[in-house]
């Protein structure tokens, strides 16, 4: 699966009052003017977007509230599959529910900060530990996490509800 992300500068900070928000002319942006739209995915379109994603946020409770943390994941099989720790937050509550799971969130987006065009997703689902070796060490080798250390773990959501807008002008 290839990933491509469309890269943009930054945007100077707007103050409360100024004009709505018009994109300066550069290069590979079109100008655009307006008010934005939302218009809601279907779940088919929220997933494919997110599996194009090179990352998101995962979200679980933690000490009884709510935890955010960004990670990159793969899709396989229509699960979302992130590599961890053993000693892990969500680890830990992953397997201690066992077959079950635990509930979480997964996120990602891409909204250009010029344009303030794009999409978001939210994949909602139960959270389980993977333990087959086989597929254990497949994920080593598809999925590169970013922390400088040991990931010997995985999980995957199952998403059982699947949000999703795209912001049109």
């Amino acid at each position: 699966m290839s990933h491509t992300r469309h890269q943009s500068p930054r945007t100077s900070i707007r103050t409360a009052g100024s004009r709505p928000p018009v994109a300066p002319a550069a290069a590979g942006h079109p100008l655009v003017r307006g008010p934005r739209r939302t218009v809601e995915l279907t779940a088919v379109q929220a997933m494919a977007l997110l599996g194009g994603a090179p990352l998101g946020r995962i979200v679980f409770t933690r000490r009884a509230l709510p935890a955010v943390r960004p990670v990159n994941h793969l899709l396989d099989g229509g699960q979302i599959v992130i590599r961890t720790h053993r000693d892990s937050d969500l680890f830990h509550q992953a397997r201690q529910h066992g077959g079950l799971g635990v509930v979480v969130a997964y996120q990602a987006d891409d909204i250009d900060p010029l344009t303030h065009l794009g999409w978001s997703v939210v994949a909602t689902g139960y959270c389980r530990p993977v333990t087959d070796p086989e597929d254990l060490l497949r994920y080593q080798r598809l999925i590169r996490p970013w922390p400088d250390r040991p990931m010997e773990a995985a999980v995957r959501v199952s998403p059982d509800l699947v949000t999703g807008v795209r912001l049109t002008a």
